[in-house]
């Protein structure tokens, strides 16, 4: 037992109309859920980080439009330590500010960035504040008298996430320090949690969109495998198995045009076995013939008995020429014509195909008897003709001496129709079905291609040709269809 390799069995996989269809539904779902969650998720970060840093840049304008600048920077080391009036008064400023918004952390430095005063944060006076080298454009900005916010956020000892807002404390119109006000973004929490519903939001959307496209797949691989099935029986040369029909609209179309396929296969293929076996048994008899008469011949000649030996050369010259004619009749019969149309006239077809009749008719002692009615044909002349001359042919033969073989054209329901009348014995009922089926004749001499033939002109150019018999008169009927009359056109006469 031979295992195929795992490469080979991933291609298959890959390949089948599942796995495209899951790939169809899932990566371009994925694919913008997760541009999407993302973009949105920076949004919201941005607008919120935007919202926080105005409004502790707000509070920290408010808190400074408190401050004496003079006041703040009397302050000086050590003032912390022995609680001069003018800290504690800065601090209690400062922390009911904290307090009463909630803050983390409200301090005031001066212009070169030393504490003189920290509520929240217990920073000695005098000394230089880290954080300020972080934030360096935005004091830059605060000294030149603007508002301004941290553009990052930052981690406290708390591990959550901080951002700070400032502004200028200005005396007599000069920027003499900062009010600075470090606020929580505790909106990154539901933030967070918002993040995680929609991941899990987006995991159930792809699970439930795999469901959907799995047993999507699965609805049209169904009948799609039952019609490649139909396919590589057909290809196999199964050609009696019929397609099976497909409820849905598209599918089912293609199962139709498979079967109409099929089943013109299938007719090809046993009219191509029928006609090789008819051939093969029409050819069997001249073959027999000649085999027979030449053997003759050559006994005849060796004997010098000449006379005989030409009455041999006869025959095998009409076996060859008999032989000739069914190989003739089979490749007109098996070769597919393309139509040369054209526009003719209906009379002339008529009259073309009895005047080629007419010396045999003559010989034979049967009349042809020909009225057609005017009308405009699209058609190929010559293979019609030869059509009707079949017709005509079999009726001249079927005629008794001295009888007429009448030829009528005229319009019918819409449709050109020639009747080929003979008063011949008639067409056995049992023989009816089986006239038109190739290599069927009742002659000793025919092929039994000649009705088929023309049936399948007849029916290349959208007509029919239908028979009906009783003893003593049969009538062929070929029917064609009539352009209609262009506008303004006159009647033919």
């Amino acid at each position: 037992m031979t295992h195929r390799p795992h490469s080979s069995r991933l291609r298959d996989a890959l390949g089948s109309l599942s796995a495209r269809l899951l790939l169809a539904f899932l990566l371009p779902t994925l694919l913008f859920l997760s541009v999407a969650g993302a973009s949105v998720y920076a949004l919201a970060r941005a607008s919120l980080e935007d919202e926080l840093g105005a409004s502790l840049s707000a509070l920290a304008a408010a808190t400074a439009s408190q401050v004496s600048g003079e006041r703040m920077l009397t302050i000086e080391p050590g003032d912390d330590v022995s609680g001069t009036r003018t800290w504690r008064a800065l601090v209690r400023l400062l922390d009911g500010v904290r307090t009463a918004s909630g803050v983390r952390r409200v301090y005031a430095v001066d212009a070169r960035g030393r504490m003189r005063a920290d509520a929240g944060g217990n920073l000695p006076v005098g000394t230089e504040l880290p954080d300020l080298a972080r934030d360096r454009l935005e004091l830059t900005r605060v000294l030149a008298g603007k508002r301004a916010a941290s553009q990052v956020l930052f981690t406290g000892s708390d591990g959550l996430l901080y951002k700070t807002g400032y502004a200028p404390v200005v005396q007599d119109g000069q920027v003499v320090g900062a009010i600075g006000v470090e606020g929580s973004a505790a909106f990154f929490g539901p933030l967070r949690r918002l993040w995680r519903t929609f991941v899990m939001a987006s995991a159930v959307a792809l699970v439930a969109l795999a469901l959907i496209a799995v047993i999507t797949a699965r609805g049209l691989a169904r009948p799609l495998r039952r019609l490649m099935d139909s396919a590589l029986r057909i290809g196999r040369g199964d050609l009696a198995t019929p397609v099976p029909p497909e409820p849905t609209r598209e599918i089912g179309v293609l199962a139709r045009e498979l079967e109409v396929m099929r089943g013109a296969l299938e007719s090809r293929d046993r009219q191509l076995k029928l006609m090789l076996a008819g051939v093969a048994h029409e050819v069997r008899n001249p073959l027999g013939g000649i085999a027979l008469f030449s053997g003759l011949l050559q006994e005849d000649l060796r004997a010098g008995a000449h006379a005989d030996a030409n009455s041999h050369v006869d025959r095998i010259q009409r076996e060859v020429a008999y032989l000739q004619r069914i190989v003739e009749d089979f490749l007109a019969f098996a070769r597919e014509q393309p139509l040369a149309r054209a526009p003719m006239e209906a009379p002339d077809l008529v009259s073309n195909a009895c005047e080629l009749l007419s010396a045999e008719a003559h010989t034979k002692g049967v009349a042809l008897d020909v009225a057609a009615a005017p009308a405009h044909l699209e058609a190929d002349g010559s293979l019609l003709t030869a059509a009707l001359v079949n017709l005509v042919k079999n009726a001249v033969q079927a005629a008794p001496a001295g009888s007429h073989v009448r030829i009528r054209g005229e319009v019918r329901d819409g449709r050109y129709a020639i009747d080929v009348q003979d008063s011949g014995p008639g067409v056995p009922e049992a023989e009816r079905e089986r006239i038109f089926e190739p290599f069927f004749t009742t002659r000793e001499q025919g092929t039994g291609l000649g009705l088929p033939l023309a049936r399948k002109i007849v029916r290349a150019h959208g007509g029919e040709l239908s028979l009906r018999s009783t003893p003593g008169e049969t009538v062929f009927t070929l029917s064609l269809p009539c352009p209609a009359p262009e506008a303004g056109a006159a009647p033919a006469r």
